[in-house]
């Protein structure tokens, strides 16, 4: 029996160094990987297994070939590579899982190689002491409850025990050396933990409702065929393990969708798990309905400025909102377009490259210059007042399609129509000429607001107006 001054000790010791095989020196396997070659990894559509792992300790030492963007000691250029997945579209299949490890904020785009070998460990030891944690609070939720109609989800059960199997057995595998640094970093979790209650009804509720949904996701996808069916015990797990150490966000329908693509390109529990809960620190909001109500009004307010008499129409008494753009937008088109497509949007809305209020700083960069050319101290007017910062190229992407659907749309009497014509559109759109069409739409947009701003402040200096345009060109990028 280990003491605790023992686990310290060691554990201390062992975490100055990466997790090393005594014969080889390569990275040994974290409890329950079934080890592959970073490349089959990688990939996030084409795998050697087909059940996910439940970590993958390859992938925090694989290295990015993206041109540029990652050093020698493995740190990477996070404009760069947002940069990189922007111009070029998204990234090849090869590398997107990694590429989504750093792009979520899984890995910090600052951490070295060999940090992220330690970072790694620690993440598998951490969500596995938080999914034993609720296990244990709730034991009748561990394992899914069946009806016995469903003959995939049997099937599933069947696969997902094999996996569990397999797991175990890997982990007493595993040397002295490698249980020793895995019991302290255990220890530190517990006490990390510790205080973490959850609300039996909260949970029981959250967990009813997840079992539902992942009923519900999109099997046709090959990830969750044959023994990939294990996968969506998997997918329950991390949803599970989210919504109880989130109670103020919980589960919300839909997430299981957004998940479910984590899952898919990382094939990896654990790290599906951290990538999913980085992306909803960020998005959470939108689960909420003065979040998602929000998004919808920016979203008819942009349609305002770039088709009125579309708008018009789309908001008279019979046709109240907007609500028909729903799960667009909460899921990122993810059903709109064919699924590699609707992956390669995912990774270019999230890169934020294209972001009006992303380049304030340089606005405010050029103004600081500008201020000091005309020798003004006072130059508050030539910020862009007329420009919405709150328009993300999403909302772009969404009135590109509804104005290429303009004529249909118009046709539309009621929102029963309209959620029937949207729902027709399911798996039917070309991804490149939307984004062309929506990076046509923002041109539009600002330069009309250039056209206004003009004519308001710099109708009789050719100067200003000069330096404003390079403003505009610098706004947008356009280089």
């Amino acid at each position: 029996m280990r003491t605790l001054l023992h686990l310290f000790v060691v554990g201390s010791r062992l975490l100055q160094a990466p997790m090393e095989d005594s014969n080889h020196g390569s990275p040994r396997p974290t409890a329950g990987d079934e080890t592959s070659s970073p490349d089959s990894h990688q990939s996030g559509v084409s795998f050697q297994r087909k059940v996910a792992a439940v970590s993958a300790p390859a992938q925090s030492v694989a290295r990015l070939t993206l041109p540029g963007v990652m050093d020698a000691e493995g740190r990477v250029d996070e404009s760069r590579l947002r940069m990189h997945i922007f111009k070029n579209g998204g990234v090849c299949p090869s590398e997107r899982g990694l590429v989504w490890s750093f792009l979520f904020g899984m890995y910090p785009c600052c951490s070295s190689t060999l940090e992220r070998s330690l970072l790694q460990e620690q993440m598998v030891v951490r969500y596995r002491v938080m999914k034993r944690k609720w296990q244990q609070f709730l034991p009748l939720a561990v394992r899914m409850h069946l009806n016995g109609t469903d003959a995939e989800l049997v099937a599933a059960v069947r696969y997902f025990d094999q996996r569990q199997a397999l797991a175990q057995q890997h982990t007493q595998d595993q040397s002295e050396e490698v249980r020793d640094r895995l019991a302290f970093l255990e220890l530190q979790a517990q006490i990390l933990f510790e205080r973490v209650t959850f609300d039996q009804e909260e949970l029981r509720e959250a967990t009813r409702i997840i079992d539902k949904d992942v009923a519900r996701t999109n099997r046709d996808l090959s990830y969750y065929q044959g023994e990939g069916s294990a996968n969506l015990l998997v997918l329950r797990d991390i949803l599970i393990t989210y919504a109880a150490f989130h109670p103020e966000v919980s589960y919300a329908q839909g997430m299981n969708d957004l998940c479910s693509r984590f899952l898919e390109v990382l094939n990896s529990e654990v790290d599906a798990y951290w990538s999913f809960s980085c992306y909803m620190e960020k998005f959470s909001k939108d689960f909420r309905a003065d979040g998602l109500h929000r998004k919808i009004e920016l979203e008819a307010a942009l349609l305002k400025e770039l088709d009125p008499q579309l708008y018009a129409h789309l908001v008279t008494d019979s046709m109240e909102s907007f609500t028909f753009c729903h799960r667009w937008l909460l899921l990122g088109f993810q059903r709109e377009f064919e699924h590699s497509d609707a992956l390669r949007l995912f990774e270019i809305l999230s890169c934020d490259h294209l972001e009006l209020i992303s380049q304030q700083v340089d606005r405010a960069r050029y103004k600081e210059r500008l201020a000091r050319k005309c020798g003004t101290e006072d130059n508050s007017k030539s910020e862009l007042q007329a420009i919405n910062t709150d328009f993300t190229f999403e909302l772009f992407i969404c009135a590109a399609i509804l104005l290429e659907n303009r004529e249909s749309l118009l046709r539309c009497r009621d929102e029963v129509q309209l959620i029937q014509f949207t729902s027709s559109l399911q798996g039917t759109l070309e991804l490149n000429s939307t984004l062309k069409k929506a990076e046509h739409h923002l041109y539009n947009y600002c330069k009309r607001c250039a056209r206004d701003y003009m004519n308001e402040c710099c109708k009789t200096d050719n100067s200003k107006e000069e330096d404003f345009l390079y403003q505009i060109r610098s706004l947008l990028v356009l280089r």
